[in-house]
């Protein structure tokens, strides 16, 4: 299985608890929002740089249109900003230059613009101020990571792969048989080039990353040296031994603020199997656990979020996650599935940007590297990102089509649903236990639209109206809508 190109198939509903679990919307469904179970504080929606950034890194109209809860003008077309505040940075693992006679292993299969250069590029020295060190590459994707600071993100610096030369058989695609490929004697000197990158963001950059990850994906094993981008299998066992020298390098250049997250498994259970696998100390040094949704609308998500939330006390994101599907309904299903059933307090896509267009919300030409089509994905994306906003209150709904966030300050609750069944039908939503509802003027629920099969994108309406603590609202077939209700008190 190849990451981000292959996902287990998806169904209607997944095995939760033992129980079958609602995925599908059925007609004239009522749907009761529950303030008093609450899962935590929304933190925000990210992208990974990494590739995309690495060609379109110097757009300020991309920075806008994914960093900004502006309209933005692209080819034409006015978009509304998606409000994306998580930035995830993509250390590179490449360099073109020779060490002592040796150089980079290349897979035949790795396009250009997946290939991120990485600083530390000669191993004799570890001086970051020294010639070993090239603080002017990458300078696309660290374009971008600085607009989207200055637009308001936060930001989580990340490894694909160690450099090169820190891999046994000097390729940063993989080990040939996909096997262990960090070397045992730079366990340490990866955590220093995150570390000494992270300090030299800090201090030339603006950019102070909240967290850094040294994995991605590391428990899988096709990452190999045939592969089409940077990847390094390193088992639990070597993650355990990484992660103290991730800890002590962070805190022995003044950055011990900067937490550490893991291990960006590829899906829910081997995240469960990895986290598992831990002793105490180790998962001591872990303050976030980052989960990739690649298991698309399998796995057991509930069981993760007890073991790292409930058991142990820990943050969790669902740090990347993509799909094949354009029209953005599969996004939508498997987000209502992760805050069902994951609870997870930020989520972010890998590729916001990308050459398969089904992967894109805006697609590019894998040869002219020029951008072209905005997919109704992008629309999907933004009837959550635009509405669930940082600092709100994810609240239960118990369904999986169907997520809800309260802004306390603004007495304004949100809930975005899905219909994933092929027939028109009207969705109910029970606003009783909540102390008191009005609305805006006259009982008015503003909603947002998109139809995943063409029509709406993102189409605003002021025709939805309460009835009591009730509003029933009629879904298209395969339609995502967006409601906020003002006036709500808990």
């Amino acid at each position: 299985m190849i990451r981000r190109r292959t996902l287990l198939a998806a169904t209607g509903g997944a095995l939760v608890g033992g129980a079958l679990a609602t995925g599908t919307a059925h007609a004239d469904a009522t749907i009761a929002v529950n303030p008093g179970t609450s899962y935590g504080t929304w933190e925000g929606w990210g992208t990974s740089l990494a590739w995309w950034a690495n060609v379109f890194g110097n757009r300020n109209d991309f920075a806008d249109l994914y960093f900004t809860t502006n309209s933005v003008t692209y080819n034409g077309t006015t978009l509304p900003g998606l409000g994306l505040n998580i930035a995830r940075y993509n250390l590179g693992a490449c360099s073109w230059n020779s060490v002592n006679g040796e150089s980079m292993a290349e897979s035949a299969n790795i396009p250009g613009f997946k290939q991120i250069e990485g600083f530390w590029q000669d191993w004799n020295n570890e001086d970051p101020t020294s010639s070993a060190w090239k603080w002017t590459a990458d300078a696309n994707q660290r374009a971008m990571l600085v607009k989207a600071t200055q637009r308001g993100a936060t930001t989580e610096l990340f490894a694909n792969s160690p450099m090169w030369w820190m891999c046994s058989n000097h390729n940063p695609s993989g080990a040939a048989g996909g096997g262990n490929n960090l070397q045992t004697w730079n366990y340490r000197q990866h955590a220093s080039h995150l570390a000494a990158t992270a300090l030299y963001a800090k201090s030339n950059w603006g950019v102070n990353f909240a967290t850094v990850d040294p994995f991605n994906e590391p428990a899988s094993t096709w990452w190999t040296a045939t592969g089409t981008q940077e990847g390094c299998h390193m088992d639990p066992a070597v993650q355990a031994a990484v992660l103290p020298y991730m800890r002590s390098e962070l805190d022995k250049r003044g950055l011990s603020s900067i937490r550490i997250s893991a291990s960006d498994e590829t899906n829910y259970d081997t995240a469960r199997s990895t986290w598992s696998s831990y002793n105490s100390a180790t998962k001591a040094l872990v303050s976030q656990v980052n989960v990739h949704g690649y298991q698309g609308s399998g796995g057991r998500r509930d069981l993760l979020y007890t073991d790292v939330v409930t058991t142990s006390g820990k943050k969790l994101w669902n740090s990347e996650t993509g799909d094949g599907d354009g029209t953005g309904l599969t996004l939508a299903s498997n987000l209502c599935y992760d805050f069902r059933w994951l609870h997870p307090t930020a989520w972010c896509y890998w590729q916001v940007m990308d050459p398969t267009a089904g992967w894109a919300m805006i697609a590019y030409d894998a040869n002219t590297l020029q951008p072209t089509t905005v997919q109704t994905k992008y629309y999907v994306m933004a009837q959550f990102s635009r509405h669930i906003r940082p600092g709100m209150r994810i609240l239960d709904t118990g369904v999986s089509y169907a997520a809800a966030a309260y802004d306390a300050s603004a007495r304004r609750l949100v809930i975005v649903a899905v219909n994933t069944s092929t027939s028109a039908q009207t969705l109910t939503f029970d606003l009783s236990r909540f102390t008191a509802v009005s609305g805006g003027s006259d009982g008015l629920v503003p909603r947002w639209n998109t139809v995943t099969t063409g029509g709406d994108q993102y189409r605003s309406y002021s025709n939805t109206f309460l009835s009591g603590k009730s509003v029933a609202v009629p879904f298209a077939a395969k339609a995502v809508q967006t409601l906020q209700i003002d006036g709500v008190v808990i």
